[in-house]
Formats: C-alpha cells, structure tokens, sequence
C-alpha cells in the first residue's frame, strides 16, 4: 500500500539541509536489517521501515544508490528533530495544527480500509464479462469524421463559406486560414470522435449535418467562429473484451469503494 507520508516541499525543505550537513558517502553503505533502525535521535528509533517509506517518495524514479539513502535518513533525522521541537512548545496543540494532523490521519487509515475492502472482495472473471455485455448491449453513440475551418470573426468564417460555394477547396482553406494549428495542416481534418468529444455548440452543428454537408452559417464556440464539413460517419464498435479488461476491473473496483463507502454509512448515526 502506498502512503503520501510528507509533502513534496517538507521533503525539498530538508533534504538540501541533509546535503549540506553530511556528505554523500564514497562507498555503498551497508543495508539495515529489517530489525535495524535506521538511526537514533536523542534516544528515540527511527525504525527502517521509516526509511523504505519515505525512500518511495523521495526517490521518483531515480536509482536506489547510497547517495538517496543517506538523503533519507537525513532526512528524517531532521523530521524527527522538528517535530520534537514543535511538539515541546506545544504546537501540536493549536487547534488548526492538531485538526490537520487528524484529518491526515484519517485519510491514510480510509485509504488503507478501502483497499483493503477491494482487496477483499477482487472483482472476478463473471463480473467483468457482465459488464462487458451490459455495454455491448447499449446503444452506441454514432462516431463522425470531420473537417473544420476556425477563425476570429463571424465575418472571417462568412467569407470562407462564400468561398467555398465559388468552388473553393475545403482542405485549401482551412491550410491557410484556420486558427487550430494542429488540424489546419491536415486540411481541418478531425479524428474520428462521437459527440461527446466536442463542445456542444459544434456537436449540435455536426449532428445536424448530412454526410458531405458542411455549416451554411459559422458556428460560434468559446473558441471562435467555425465552419464545418461532415466526411463520414460510422457506428463505434466495442473493442474486444482483452483491449478493455484492465479499464472494466477499474470501473469495477470504484463500484467497490462505493459500497464499502454505503455500508459504512448504513451503520452510523449521522445527525
């Protein structure tokens, strides 16, 4: 299970101070046994696992060298320094202080009750392939391939569709006049998408197109003034069940963590 045990800037705070004081050690230390604690402050153990922690955070992809390890238990000779410190004044006792200590207690035992409930109740095989037949039995949204000129003014985008009925290519026009960079280099071209991935002004617009039609008036989004041509259209086909496995188990899983969540619920008196 993974813990987000300190912030980023806790972490950024410290580790140039642990730099600064001790520094990287030329030869691979040797590795603490598991009984071993990382170190002793004033008494007090800082055990490894401490250690292995807060390493998976600090260690964002970077190689476990020594150099990293050292930084670690500076690290956390210094958290334990700190937090001493704060605690012999008394600050753990602020009310905003020791709400927030609380709060981000609770939220590392919820996170650790609800995986441990998903992995409880593993989502199976019969499930998933329920799941996959409840959503090849739905309606598919119909997916279209389009073209789209989009420019500044209402006057822009009239133009162009004045031109367009001289004869003017589509592709040509939106090459040299369309604001949107990444599909004015393909002629206005547009992946094929359902509705779903378009701002509902050009939705709307573009189910109201016929196959080879394109807008008679500009469309008006938040990004400009469009005009739009439908290429072809086609009904969304459902990937084999193996291409979607892995997003129907996630889907599954968040069911999970709401039912875990309900029946918390049922049994509490909330007032």
């Amino acid at each position: 299970m993974r813990l987000a045990l300190l912030p980023a800037l806790i972490l950024l705070a410290l580790t140039p101070l642990a730099q600064a004081q001790t520094p990287a050690p030329a030869a691979p230390a040797p590795v603490a046994a598991s009984d071993k604690p990382l170190a002793v402050v004033n008494g007090k153990e800082i055990p490894a696992l401490y250690g292995d922690l807060v390493k998976r955070e600090m260690a964002q992809g970077q190689p476990d060298t020594p150099q990293l390890a050292e930084r670690v238990r500076e690290s956390l000779i210094n958290l334990e320094l700190l937090s001493r410190a704060a605690m012999d004044k008394g600050l753990d006792k602020e009310p905003p202080l020791a709400a927030a200590l609380d709060i981000r207690r609770k939220d590392q035992l919820a996170k650790a009750y609800l995986e441990d409930y998903v992995k409880a109740h593993p989502v199976n095989d019969a499930e998933i392939q329920a799941a996959y037949d409840k959503a090849k039995a739905e309606p598919a949204e119909p997916e279209y391939r389009a073209r789209h000129i989009l420019v500044k003014t209402e006057a822009e985008a009239k133009k162009i569709i004045a031109d367009l009925g001289k004869k003017a290519k589509f592709e040509d026009l939106a090459k040299k006049q369309s604001k949107d960079t990444g599909s004015a280099k393909n002629g206005g071209a547009l992946d094929w998408s359902d509705r779903r991935a378009f701002v509902a002004e050009f939705s709307d617009a573009l189910a109201g197109l016929k196959k080879g039609e394109t807008t008679k008036t500009p469309v008006k989004t938040q990004f400009g003034y469009h005009v739009i041509r439908l290429d072809d259209t086609r009904q969304a086909q459902l990937p084999p069940l193996d291409a979607v496995r892995g997003e129907i188990v996630k889907q599954l899983q968040q069911q999970r963590i709401r039912d875990a969540i309900t029946s918390v619920r049922a049994s509490a008196k909330i007032e």
